[in-house]
């Protein structure tokens, strides 16, 4: 039978396929001109509102040498996530991440999928010009250096979950295939090239739609689909050590720290109530991203979490950034 024996949780935020010299500098540019801010309520505001309200002192927490910290924490936390997904010594790995515009578009817009075909595709780099910005440097970092590669995929079981899940009364869109020019796209881009880096390790990509409303699943129903995955993982006949890794969070683009911590808190005391009843007014824009890792929470719940490294990234006065987070159960021998 399988078994659910690790999981896992990272952000993948711009942030960690930035360099620090953009964590120092290249931040202060860009944040002002960001027009998707929510404030700690989850109403709409925008950059020079986040930052009239700022308390004072703002400034100190964002120097480049307290930049230079983060990103040497941030660096550590994801090696070290690394490592541990290595050491599961895993069969397949589930990747519960969101999708912004890359597989689907506003004009067809799935709350949830699975992919199931045989492999998955990461598209390569576009060729680098003397003009490119840091910002598209990095997010081409998150494509293939020279070639485009195809990702082993886990699809007689992502088939079946997704059969399975239906009949659970779950609307799950099935995807066998990618369109050309799309790519996995970012939440799932992050996991291969930076956590999993060579490692040859099957997936199945299980795509939220956290970002765009209307239809974002609430987190009562991430929840249950945490739940019924849980058991369906367990249901499966052959034998395989099954992994699972939530991609993405936690707050952003306002850092709440004590929304983030309450999420980890709740996460590690297998708080399902709390988690569902979470108000999805405070899960817009980046920070809807937490909708991953409440469905891993609960896919996880016959584990103990071991391992939490949390980063507060500021990148303002404004105290803009993200809530950067990594976490690990403990590993089932």
């Amino acid at each position: 039978m399988a078994q659910l024996v690790a999981a896992f949780g990272s952000s993948h935020s711009i942030m960690l396929v930035s360099q620090r010299e953009d964590w120092q500098h290249g931040f202060r540019a860009i944040d002002p001109k960001n027009v998707h801010y929510h404030d700690k309520h989850g109403n709409k505001t925008d950059y020079d509102a986040l930052l009239a309200a700022a308390p004072a002192g703002t400034e100190a927490m964002v120097t480049p040498e307290k930049m230079s910290e983060r990103f040497d924490a941030a660096e550590a936390a994801m090696d070290q996530l690394s490592q541990r997904i290595r050491d599961a010594r895993l069969d397949v790995l589930l990747i519960v991440g969101d999708d912004q515009t890359e597989l689907f578009r506003t004009t067809n817009n799935p709350a949830f999928a699975i992919y199931y075909g045989e492999t998955i595709r990461n598209t390569a780099r576009e060729p680098a010009s003397p003009s490119d910005s840091w910002v598209k440097s990095a997010r081409m970092w998150r494509h293939e250096p020279e070639a485009d590669r195809d990702y082993p995929v886990k699809s007689d079981l992502a088939e079946w979950l997704i059969r399975q899940l239906c009949d659970r009364d779950f609307d799950i869109a099935a995807m066998d295939g990618l369109e050309r020019g799309q790519f996995e796209g970012h939440a799932f881009q992050f996991i291969h090239r930076r956590l999993l880096k060579e490692q040859v390790l099957p997936v199945i990509p299980v795509i939220l739609n956290t970002f765009d409303p209307p239809n974002q699943p609430t987190p009562r129903r991430c929840v249950a689909l945490g739940a019924a995955l849980r058991e369906l993982i367990a249901a499966w006949p052959q034998d395989l050590r099954v992994g699972v890794i939530a991609s993405g969070g936690l707050s952003h683009f306002v850092v709440d720290e004590a929304l983030d911590q309450q999420v980890i808190t709740a996460i590690r005391n297998k708080d399902s109530a709390t988690l569902a009843a979470l108000d999805p007014k405070l899960l817009q824009a980046g920070s809807s991203e937490i909708r991953n890792w409440l469905v891993v929470g609960e896919m996880a719940r016959d584990l103990d979490v071991e391992w939490v490294d949390y980063v507060p990234g500021y990148r303002t006065p404004a105290l803009t950034g993200t809530g950067l987070a990594f976490a690990a159960w403990k590993t089932l021998t």
